[in-house]
């Protein structure tokens, strides 16, 4: 039986020890019976643009993998990460399972809101989507509609640090169960 590879998505990449906290991530995969798969050991093809070349690189990865845990942590603004929402896409287009997690336990109106009043200039009337969830409406309606689970919130209601991994490890281990049944 091969086991099931797992693309880590997220900006983890840009913590300032991006290597180790991949290492860790990895470590609770295989705690669980995955292979944790992270951007971070993809390398740059050569005769590339550097972007380009991780571009590729990740893409490459992605396709070698079975699923994709997402790190939809909010960064760099109200909402998770721009390309890992790319990443989330991929997998969801290509019918693969989806699974994400969030450290934040603050709603989205009420992040969107906070930025919003930080703009020189708010767009007086701009409405806010406010159905309650953890993000826009489609990146938890993509984790649920391709996984089956909710996104992995937690579980006290108390925001953790962006690079925290219990709300990860719980995201796995719920992946797990639900792959393995």
């Amino acid at each position: 039986m091969t086991q099931i590879q797992v693309y880590l998505a997220g900006p983890d990449v840009f913590l300032p020890d991006a290597a180790a906290h991949a290492r860790a991530k990895i470590a609770i995969c295989a705690r669980y019976g995955l292979v944790g798969r992270a951007p971070a050991e993809a390398a740059a093809l050569p005769n590339e643009d550097p972007w380009r070349g991780i571009f590729l690189a990740d893409l490459r990865m992605m396709e070698e993998c079975d699923i994709v845990i997402a790190n939809l942590t909010p960064f760099r603004g109200p909402s998770a990460d721009a390309g890992t929402l790319v990443e989330l896409g991929w997998f969801l287009g290509r019918g693969r399972k989806v699974f994400g997690y969030s450290n934040s336990a603050v709603p989205f109106p009420a992040r969107s809101i906070e930025q919003r009043r930080a703009l020189p200039d708010p767009l007086p009337g701009l409405m806010e989507e406010n159905f309650g969830l953890s993000d826009n409406l489609m990146v938890p309606g993509a984790v649920e509609y391709g996984g089956g689970l909710p996104i992995v919130l937690p579980p006290d209601g108390l925001s953790r640090r962006f690079d925290a991994l219990d709300v990860f490890e719980s995201c796995v281990a719920q992946a797990a169960t639900s792959l393995h049944a």
